[in-house]
């Protein structure tokens, strides 16, 4: 069994939302995949993004600078 790491998971009130960020993500070359919305966090998509904790700081400029709404950052062992 993997042992469970610190993951960011950004939910979205949006599939497009969701879509745009991995976009953006993949042209940034930053570390990332799009994953089902865990249980223990509601969201109005059932898609969130999951990426290395340490990318907080550099994700949230990237999103605020594209205008992506984030619903909310949320730190998880996953």
């Amino acid at each position: 069994m993997r042992s469970k790491e610190p993951r960011l998971v950004i939910s979205f009130h949006t599939t497009a939302e969701a879509m745009a960020t991995e976009r953006l993500c993949r042209q940034n070359g930053l570390e990332g995949k799009l994953i089902s919305v865990p249980r223990s966090i509601t969201s109005d998509c059932g898609l969130a993004w999951s990426a290395p904790a340490s990318l907080r700081e550099t994700l949230e400029t990237l999103l605020n600078r594209h205008a992506v709404e984030a619903a909310g950052y949320h730190e998880l062992l996953l």
